[in-house]
C-alpha cells in the first residue's frame, strides 16, 4: 500500500526541506497558505477529510517571537487551536501526526541540557502557544510524534544565518549577544531525521509511529552562544571577499531590549531521540559547513 503523506507548510524553512526528503516515502501532497490556513478550523477539517492522509507532517507555525507578544490570539490560533483540530482529525482517521515544537517552552534557567521529562516554563507568548500545541497533540491523539527543536535556520528564507551574512557585508562592527545559548539546527537535519524515522516504519509507518509515540528533542549536536554562532558564520562564509566586517563584539541580551524575553540557555538533550530512532545527528558546526556551501 502506498503511504499518503500530507505536508503542511511546505514553503517555510523546514517545510521546503521536508518537501525534498519526504517525496521518496510515498504519495506526497505538500501545501501552504492559503490552501491550508491553520487559523481556520473549518479549512483544516475540510482539507484533512478530503485528503484522508496516512501521515500529516505539520511544519506550519507562527514563529515571529516578538510579534507574538502583540498578536497572542493569532499565535495561539495557529500554534495551538489549529494543531488541536489537526490532532482530532488525524485521530478520527487513525492517521499519524508529526508536529514540531521549540526549546522556548523552557525558561533557560536549568544550566544543563533539558530532557523531555523536565517541566516546561515558557517566558514568552510564542513559547506558551507552542507548549499549548504540544499538549493538544498529546491530549487528542495516540498516534503522534512531537519533535522539539531549536534555532532553526536555512539559507532559503530569512534566518539568523542570512542576517549575519548580510550584516557582515554592510557593517564593520557587529555586536551579538553571548548570553543566549542553544543549538543551531539546520532545517535539513530536521527534515532528514524526520524522513529516517518514517522510513524505519517500513510497510507500516503509522503503526511504527504509534509504537514510538511521544515527545522527542531533535536538534543538531552541541551548543553555542549566538555570539559564537555569528563568529562561525562569518568564518565559514565562502564569500569573505564581500565582507565589510572587521570585528564581532560580545553583548548582553539586556543591551538589546525586545518585546519577548528569551531563555538564556535552552539547550536540549538528544539522548532519547538518538537511542529510540538510532539517529546519528551531526554537530551544529558540521551542518553549518554544509549549509554555507549554498551561499
Amino acid at each position: 500500500m502506498t503511504i499518503k503523506i500530507l505536508l503542511l507548510g511546505n514553503t517555510g524553512q523546514l517545510g521546503w526541506e521536508l518537501n525534498r526528503t519526504l517525496f521518496t516515502l510515498g504519495e506526497l501532497t505538500a501545501l501552504d497558505y492559503p490552501q491550508i490556513n491553520m487559523a481556520d478550523p473549518e479549512n483544516i477539517r475540510a482539507l484533512v477529510r478530503r485528503m484522508r492522509p496516512n501521515i500529516v507532517v505539520n511544519a506550519t507555525a507562527y514563529t515571529n517571537v516578538d510579534q507574538a507578544e502583540i498578536e497572542p490570539n493569532l499565535a495561539y490560533a495557529i500554534n495551538a487551536a489549529g494543531v488541536e483540530v489537526l490532532a482530532l482529525e488525524t485521530a478520527e482517521l487513525g492517521s499519524a501526526l508529526i508536529h514540531y515544537s521549540t526549546d522556548y517552552v523552557f525558561d533557560g534557567q536549568k544550566g544543563t541540557p533539558y530532557t523531555e521529562d523536565d517541566l516546561p516554563s515558557p517566558l514568552n507568548v510564542y513559547g506558551k502557544t507552542k507548549l499549548a500545541g504540544e499538549n493538544k497533540v498529546k491530549d487528542c491523539t495516540e498516534i503522534y510524534l512531537v519533535f522539539r527543536t531549536s534555532w532553526v535556520y536555512s539559507l532559503r528564507r530569512p534566518s539568523f544565518v542570512t542576517k549575519v551574512l548580510q550584516w557582515a557585508r554592510e557593517q564593520e562592527t557587529l555586536r551579538i549577544v553571548d548570553d543566549q545559548i542553544s543549538s543551531p539546527t539546520w532545517a535539513r537535519t530536521l527534515a532528514e531525521a524526520t524522513a529516517q524515522v518514517i522510513a524505519q516504519g517500513r510497510s507500516d509507518p503509522v503503526g511504527y509511529i504509534k509504537e514510538k509515540q511521544g515527545l522527542y528533542h531533535l536538534t543538531d549536536g552541541g551548543s553555542c552562544s549566538r555570539y559564537a554562532w555569528a563568529r562561525a558564520i562569518v568564518d565559514l562564509d565562502p564569500r569573505k571577499d564581500e565582507q565589510a566586517v572587521k570585528e564581532i563584539l560580545p553583548a548582553k541580551s539586556d543591551d538589546f531590549p525586545t518585546p519577548a524575553e528569551r531563555p538564556l540557555n535552552s539547550t536540549l538533550d538528544l539522548n532519547k531521540a538518538q537511542s529510540v530512532f538510532y539517529l546519528q545527528l551531526p554537530s551544529w558546526q558540521e551542518s553549518m559547513c554544509l549549509a554555507l556551501e549554498q551561499v
